[in-house]
């Protein structure tokens, strides 16, 4: 997952705007010498026990081979720094709220919220808590980091001198900083209560809940649609929409996450060992992409995939005896509250009759500054926190009290001696993976995997709250001392199946839990188009081959526009003006192709449809914001324009005339037509999604402007759409260019010795000029096969490099 994108890569392309083209001049195209690294010969690194040898293959991707797990994980840290050092760096300086120290004062917002979040702060706190075994294993990570960093100071990333920016030594609670930030990213459902806030204040609650997201289980038997929540609920007025602070805090997120991944079991695959697919979606635009592979093979144990840059061991692979892939769960483990601030007192805040001070917590942001005599200048901030987490919000002026929005996260509240994850790497059993991922509190995942012996099943992790209320779709209005939290799910009733007879498992994101769930799972799920069509590959005729997996990951029938646009046809085709639109979109067979303008114009038309719906009543940027969240609006607007009638269809400021849906969809083509016909021309058939479904990978140096094309792996054409199996979803607001994507491609068959199937959306090496940064983008889009390779004898036969690493007293 690459952790930085938004403001942090803005800023940073700012700074070396002016030096950039120097770059270029030395070398605009191949390697270059000033960014290579030693990958053949012997090295002496500092706290091994015994030699270790790194084997490089055609990819540049890394086969560590050591004598213990010791070793091993020192090793890994050296390699991955080697490779990606300037993206750890920069994702530990984001996550820690320090890009200040980077790009002076323009980031004071960023680092106050980073600050306020604390990620770093209760990283810190969980350090105390580990067992010898999980500390030792993350310290020898980070020792091998370090040791690239003291020892081979040539070999460190040209970025760094371009950005006037040392490398820093790493410590345990830096990895620890970084697992947190991903596992509150991986809990989206804050920015959704946001929405339904903002709603309820412009509509009331009635009217609100009429748009409040659907989530659906194709796999229920008892009822597909989950209600939303009782709105009896008390609801408090807090002006969250005059807060603009409060709402950027869901705005600095880089990791917008979705995933499909599925397993099947031996009886459905051709090999007749199970099979597991996994295809994470991730923000792929920068190069080279948020995860790094490597082979981490010990006398006892071997396991190729892939982990975050920052963290060792293995997320994503496979191993001797199983191999596992990774959905986000969006099990909802985060609430807003909306307190009061003490009228008499305001730093205290308000339970019931009870005034209690807020907590204070005071933080320090060092800031570039020229001006200043050692480059920098210090600013302290105070975060105030209540017994639920800190304050989020500005003060919100109330109708008789002041409020404040604070924000509560599960993960900050169930540390534990583990962290789960450094037990995967020597499970050889579906009992032995579950048992493990039991400790992964953090990150609420869905886990599919498969071991040899021919088991197979699924697993949600992180840590979800019983709620008093059973709901948590809206902020939680605080009027006394009583949590609203009253324990945990417990891990035995946490979603989960082990050999289903249905022969497979699979999850894209969405609900994964029926009407008749005993507890309260999340109102927040993905649209259920991705899983629907899943459904129909796998329960197929037939047994299903690699070939069969690869070819579904890049699977782009749309099953949301093969309900809608016969509709919008319908409509469109009995109005001259956009006959020749509806036209196409009959005679369309619902592929997100880019060599087809059908996609264009549904999307085109659908897009403007749904402002059409929405912005009378809740005003253009209301609109846009709830728009701009998918997974919010997508199934309950498609089950308006189902149902064919609705009072939202009707725009409240045209007076008497009261309009339908297919009026919407005629005006919504008109506006499309205007926007679409300046730089497509006039004719809708020309209007190709390969035109404007654009895939475009930056460098992290340098994302628009001159040289951004030599820098960078190109644009090209995309397949799919955000409701396809192959993702290539667009800001809803700054349609049409992919922003979330497959960030990566894996096919693992237990039946094959030697290789993995899997390919990356950039490269290995997280350098700039380096081939291996941008080698893997044409076999990314076009579905050519790359491979990793698992067994001796195919690393031997693909080794181009050979480094050789000595223990030195």
């Amino acid at each position: 997952m690459k952790l930085l994108k938004g403001v942090l890569w803005l800023v940073f392309a700012v700074i070396v705007t002016g030096i950039i083209a120097v770059v270029v001049i030395v070398n605009p195209f191949g390697p270059s010498p000033l960014n290579k690294f030693t990958k053949d010969g012997n090295l002496g690194i500092s706290g091994l026990t015994a030699p270790v040898t790194v084997h490089r293959d055609e990819k540049g991707m890394a086969y560590i081979y050591a004598q213990n797990m010791d070793d091993l994980s020192l090793a890994q840290g050296f390699v991955a720094a080697q490779d990606r050092l300037f993206q750890m760096e920069l994702t530990k300086l984001f996550a820690s709220g320090r890009i200040t120290e980077l790009v002076g004062e323009k980031a004071t917002g960023l680092d106050t919220r980073m600050r306020t979040l604390g990620f770093h702060r209760n990283a810190e706190k969980h350090v105390e808590l580990l067992s010898d075994e999980t500390r030792n294993y993350l310290q020898k990570y980070v020792d091998g980091v370090n040791a690239f960093i003291n020892t081979r100071p040539g070999n460190i990333h040209l970025e760094f001198k371009l950005a006037g920016l040392k490398p820093t030594l790493w410590t345990i609670t830096d990895s620890l900083t970084i697992l947190y930030y991903m596992g509150w990213n991986s809990a989206g459902n804050a920015g959704c209560e946001v929405i339904t806030q903002m709603l309820i204040e412009k509509l009331g609650p009635a009217r609100a809940a009429e748009i409040f997201p659907i989530t659906i289980n194709p796999d229920d038997p008892v009822r597909e649609e989950v209600d939303t929540p009782d709105l009896s609920l008390q609801i408090a007025r807090s002006n969250i929409a005059l807060d603009k602070t409060m709402l950027s805090y869901f705005h600095d997120s880089s990791l917008k996450i979705g995933s499909n991944n599925w397993a099947t079991g031996p009886e459905l695959s051709a090999g007749k060992k199970p099979v597991v697919a996994n295809d994470p979606h991730l923000d792929a635009t920068i190069l080279p992409g948020p995860w790094y592979p490597c082979g981490l093979i010990t006398p006892t144990t071997r396991s190729v995939g892939v982990t975050i840059p920052g963290l060792g061991g293995m997320t994503i692979g496979r191993t001797s005896h199983f191999a596992i892939g990774v959905t986000n769960a969006y099990n909802d483990t985060q609430d807003l509250y909306i307190e009061t601030v003490d009228p008499g007192n305001p730093d205290n805040y308000l339970e019931g009759d009870s005034s209690l001070p807020f907590e204070v917590i005071e933080e320090t942001l060092k800031i570039k500054d020229k001006t200043a005599s050692d480059g920098f200048r210090k600013e302290v901030i105070k975060i105030r926190c209540t017994k639920r987490g800190p304050v989020i919000s500005s003060v919100m002026p109330g109708l008789k009290t002041d409020k404040v929005m604070t924000v509560r996260w599960s993960g900050f509240e169930t540390m534990a001696p583990t962290i789960g994850f450094e037990r995967l790497q020597e499970a050889r059993t579906v009992t032995e993976i579950r048992r493990a991922l039991r400790d992964v509190n953090q990150v609420p995942l869905n886990f599919v995997f498969a071991d040899s012996e021919g088991n197979f099943g699924w697993q949600t992790t992180g840590r979800v709250p019983i709620r008093t209320k059973k709901e948590g779709l809206i902020p939680y209005v605080v009027h006394d001392g009583r949590d609203n939290w009253t324990g945990w799910i417990p891990w035995e009733d946490m979603p989960h199946a082990v050999n289903p007879t249905r022969g497979w498992v699979g999850t894209c994101n969405h609900m994964t839990v029926g009407r008749d769930y005993p507890y309260y799972y999340t109102s927040w799920a993905s649209p259920s188009y991705r899983y629907r069509r899943l459904i129909e590959l796998m329960d197929s005729p037939g047994e299903k081959s690699v070939d069969n997996h690869w070819k579904f990951q890049r699977d782009a029938v749309n099953l949301m526009a093969k309900k809608i646009a016969p509709v919008m046809s319908r409509a469109l085709t009995g109005h001259d003006d956009t006959r020749a639109l509806g036209q196409i979109l009959s005679d369309w067979n619902y592929v997100d192709s880019p060599d087809s303008a059908a996609p264009t114009i549904f999307q085109s038309v659908y897009r403007e449809f749904a402002l059409l719906v929405y912005s009378d009543e809740l005003g253009d940027e209301l609109a846009q914001k709830m728009l701009d969240n998918w997974y919010f609006w997508e199934e309950r607007l498609q089950k308006m324009v189902i149902e064919g009638d609705s009072s939202w269809f009707d725009n409240v400021n045209t007076g008497d005339r009261k309009e339908g849906r297919d009026d919407l969809f005629h005006q919504a083509a008109l506006n499309a037509l205007k926007k679409l016909q300046p730089t497509l021309g006039d004719n809708p058939a020309g209007w190709l999604w390969g035109k404007v479904h654009l895939h475009e990978f930056l460098s992290p140096i340098r994302r628009s402007g001159t040289g951004k094309e030599w820098l960078g792996g190109g644009s090209h054409p995309a397949m799919g759409s955000g409701e396809t199996l192959c993702r290539g979803m667009y800001d809803f607001n700054k349609p049409f260019n992919v922003t979330v994507s497959a960030s990566l491609r894996m096919v693992a068959d237990l039946g094959d010795p030697d290789k993995v199937l899997a390919v990356l959306p950039g490269g290995i090496a997280g350098r700039q000029f380096d081939p291996h940064t941008t080698d893997q983008i044409k076999s990314f889009m076009n579905g050519e096969k790359v491979y990793w390779w698992f067994s001796d004898r195919a690393i031997k036969e693909h080794t181009k490099n050979t480094l050789m690493l000595n223990p030195v007293n």
